[in-house]
């Protein structure tokens, strides 16, 4: 897991360094730092996710270890997207009604 912590959305709220104390510290005037270079060690991933879900003004982003998206079933490689494209002209296969 890897963060970023904005700076200029902080609003000094101090929830981050309360619940992961390693990974954020407080100005004198209380707005957050971020401590090191925001990579986040496994077993610290529950308090920091915690201080990302309860920033009030969202200065915290996740943005690592992202998944590969979950490839479409019906969809094959060689096959172009826009055939399974819901319109009116198939609506009766979809199921759609007026």
């Amino acid at each position: 897991m890897r963060i970023r912590l904005d700076r200029t959305i902080c609003d000094g709220f101090g929830l981050c360094a309360k619940h992961a104390p390693a990974y954020f510290s407080l100005d004198d005037w209380g707005y957050a730092s971020l401590v090191g270079d925001g990579n986040v060690a496994e077993q610290d991933h529950d308090p920091v996710m915690r201080a990302l879900l309860d920033c009030p003004v969202h200065a915290i982003t996740d943005f690592g270890d992202r998944k590969p998206s979950i490839p479409h079933p019906e969809l094959h490689d060689d096959e172009d997207p826009a055939e399974h494209l819901k319109t009116e002209s198939n609506e009766a296969q979809w199921g759609f009604t007026r």
